[in-house]
């Protein structure tokens, strides 16, 4: 076998050996192209304007977390001279930060370019405003000088930097300004640093006829909470800006927070002479692993975020006409490689773009609002048990209503009946509702068990937080195992029913318990008090918690117990039904397909001729289309309003279908470094409701790319005929459709009154403000 331009050819004689590297997409070059999917909808002249500024921004946020997490690692084996990768590509760790600084390069420039060409033209002609330094007017500097002496001046700290004074410790993305300054009468230079101060706004908001204002604190408002794993943040709720004008001036102008410090670096260094200021960023290795003889999970944990604040610098960014001897004073200082100095031309840090995207109004700029659709089943309820009992009720995120689970734990919470609420808690919102339940529900003396996983990356502070209050509260804090992260979607709720029966209830899910996220991610949740998948959660829940052999599972498939195995059993099974002439075919939703003996047993199905189509929005090291290896397989990726989060998986089986859904994708830490629960949708309407989902999501025509064997992607554009479909929001219309039509009779119809109604309709209507 041989590889031209990235893509292995087959030789006429060769057998297929599915070891061969030139198979595989490398993981990290694959993760750029996702990031390049995120920056071409920022591209797209069809997304409205201010939301192609969040994608904007949304690129840099997961660039950030690429160098955060992947490239210190990459780094270490280059300067340990390791010859060949880990993945099953085996590219060479100094190939691959070749590579890596490369499509960086090239992907940043782009980024600044449709800013600055297209986006900031296109906002200012709509009345929002990017002014520099140079563009001020009278009255702006003296409004700007008036500012920095009394709110901006008093927070800065000037660094010098001579023997007396080591170069500073600047934070990870930290944002300041390198200063050359010189003595009266002295010829040698000094250098100095000057911490842009992270407890402001990024951009600061200039006054509009008849206003005022100044930089708020930035707080929580700057931060761009995310799952870290997911790569799309969630935009910061909107700023108090200065109220549009009457006037043809601009609604709403900002000035970035270090050119209003840099006009006033004289207040800094009185008495010297100055010379030229660049601002720039530095990025640090947060990366960590744990010893497997951890004392104590939680002061290891914390130790290591405390630490990831200090971790090596990785990437240096800098202004694009910032003078050398700068550019040499910072590498010097931070000790790293020139080649990881990377130039912008414009401000940086663009993460800060989402508090411009947060400007008030503007509905024509954003994507149209939604309200999601209540659930039915749960509509004419007064509580969840007797709508569970009823039937399997499947809940489809964000067109269906987060509220249903949120009621589930609240419920169980005040509910005199319930005796015990076990929950897992991977990611979760800063004012958690589900957290504040399982506080009242120990305070009342019920049984509480949350699994809180401390590893959650980037969430390791809140995690800390949430399980140090949760055990003040009474609740039994469990942290899972030191090696293996917990990242199943569970709830088990335990409750002495009405008819004196005790029953448990299930809240099965790929997604987290996070209102927040549950806005903009795609997820598919389960509720059931099914014996066999009851059971089966509450065997998983004494795994988790205390001292119990895996167990002989009835329905759930649990990582890392048999997850891989099963999934590479039931892949060899479509194959085998090929060749016998039965009915074969997979179809795949998941985020990332990484793991070398799925792809290889995915391969072998492709040569049976099992068709394979998977919908795979990030990570995805199988090559599809190659002769005689993978002829059959298709990949497709969809970016666009909601972040595609739901994991299905569906089997043929010979014409009697197999759907799965759960938290795992085809990923080796999903598979082997992880507790992830993947479950059967087994009642004939569902299942063929999740093939439906499944179904319009891989026909996609608008949103969709479509990967190559090169491992680059092209976006599919619908055949001559054949209509426009995009899944996302092709959902919409499917779910307001139903909402249209009257509920199905209850199971049970209860005489009580409705307590999560209001609460329900509340949260539903605060929808219209998230994406």
């Amino acid at each position: 076998m041989s590889a031209r331009n990235g893509t292995p050819t087959m030789q006429p004689d060769d057998p297929p050996n599915l070891d061969d590297p030139s198979l595989y997409i490398n993981r990290d070059l694959s993760w750029l192209e996702f990031n390049r999917r995120v920056l071409e909808e920022a591209q797209d002249p069809s997304v409205p304007l201010l939301e192609r500024l969040k994608f904007v921004a949304i690129f840099s946020s997961n660039l950030d977390e690429f160098f955060m997490v992947r490239v210190g690692g990459i780094q270490q084996k280059a300067q340990a001279g390791i010859p060949t990768g880990s993945g099953a590509d085996q590219m060479s760790p100094r190939l691959q930060l070749d590579r890596v600084r490369q499509t960086v390069g090239e992907l940043v420039a782009e980024q600044y370019r449709v800013l600055t060409a297209e986006i900031l033209p296109a906002l200012h002609e709509r009345g929002i405003v990017l002014r520099g330094a140079a563009d001020l007017t009278d009255d702006e500097q003296k409004y700007i000088r008036e500012l920095f002496r009394r709110e901006i001046f008093p927070v800065l700290t000037p660094l010098a930097t001579d023997p007396a004074h080591p170069f500073p410790h600047l934070l990870n993305k930290s944002l300041n300004l390198a200063v050359s300054l010189r003595r009266p009468g002295d010829a040698d230079p000094l250098y100095a640093v000057v911490q842009v101060p992270g407890v402001m706004q990024r951009f600061v908001p200039l006054p509009t006829p008849g206003t005022s204002s100044g930089p708020r604190p930035a707080g929580a408002d700057n931060k761009t909470p995310q799952d870290a794993s997911d790569g799309l943040p969630l935009p910061p709720p909107p700023l108090a800006f200065p109220a549009p004008a009457t006037t043809s001036e601009p609604r709403h102008a900002f000035i970035p927070l270090e050119e209003v410090i840099r006009l006033h670096l004289s207040d800094l260094f009185p008495g010297m002479e100055l010379g030229r200021s660049a601002a720039f960023r530095v990025t640090r290795d947060s990366e960590y692993e744990l010893d497997d003889e951890v004392d104590d999970l939680l002061e290891e944990i914390e130790a290591h975020v405390k630490a990831r604040r200090r971790g090596l610098p990785v990437r240096l960014e800098v202004e694009s006409d910032a003078p050398a001897d700068l550019v040499q004073f910072l590498t010097e200082g931070l000790r790293l490689n020139p080649a990881d100095v990377y130039r912008v031309p414009g401000p940086l840090d663009l993460t800060g773009l989402f508090q411009v995207y947060g400007v008030p109004g503007y509905a024509e700029l954003r994507d149209p609002p939604f309200v999601p659709c209540p659930v039915a089943a749960f509509a004419q309820s007064s509580a969840p048990w007797p709508a569970i009992r009823g039937r399997d009720i499947l809940v489809f995120h964000p067109y269906e209503s987060f509220s249903p689970v949120i009621d589930f734990i609240e419920a169980a919470a005040t509910d005199e009946r319930v005796l015990a609420i076990k929950q897992t808690l991977y990611r979760t919102s800063s004012d958690s509702p589900i957290v504040r339940a399982l506080q009242r529900a120990a305070d009342r003396g019920k049984q509480v068990t949350a699994v809180i996983e401390l590893k959650a990356r980037m969430d390791e502070e809140r995690n800390i937080l949430w399980a140090r209050e949760l055990e003040k509260s009474g609740v039994h804090v469990v942290f899972g195992f030191v090696g293996l992260k917990t990242h199943c979607k569970v709830a088990l709720v335990v409750r002495r029913d009405e008819d004196n029966t005790i029953r448990r209830y299930v809240h099965l899910s790929t997604g987290n318990y996070n209102p927040q996220t549950a806005r903009i991610y795609t997820d598919l949740g389960l509720f059931t008090c099914n014996p066999d998948f009851v059971e089966d959660t509450t065997a998983l829940f004494n795994y988790l918690t205390g001292y119990a052999e895996l167990p002989q599972w009835r329905k759930l498939l649990v990582a890392p117990s048999r997850l891989q195995t099963v999934m590479i059993e039931k892949i060899e099974r479509e194959a085998a039904n090929q060749r016998a002439g039965k009915p074969a075919q997979i179809l795949v939703k998941v985020n990332g397909v990484l793991e070398p003996a799925v792809v290889k047993a995915l391969y072998r199905a492709s040569q049976a001729g099992v068709r394979i189509e998977i919908a795979c929005r990030g990570i995805c090291s199988l090559r599809p289309g190659l002769p005689g290896i993978s002829e059959t397989i298709r990949v497709i990726s969809i970016v666009d309003r909601f972040l595609e989060h739901s994991r299905i998986f569906y089997f043929e089986n010979a014409g009697n279908p197999e759907v799965y859904v759960g938290s795992a994708d085809w990923m080796d830490r999903n598979l082997s470094r992880r507790v992830e629960v993947v479950f059967p949708i087994e009642q004939p309407e569902l299942r063929q409701r999740v093939i439906d989902i499944l179904r319009v999501t891989l026909a996609d025509n608008v949103k969709a790319r479509e990967l190559l064997p090169d491992g680059s992607y092209r976006r599919v554009k619908p055949a001559p005929g054949e209509p426009p479909l995009r899944s996302q929001q092709r959902f919409l219309e499917m779910l307001s459709e139903a909402g249209n039509r009257p509920a199905p009779p209850p199971v049970e119809r209860p005489a009580a009154p409705r307590p999560h109604a209001a609460k329900r309709a509340q949260r539903d209507r605060g929808g219209r403000r998230s994406y």
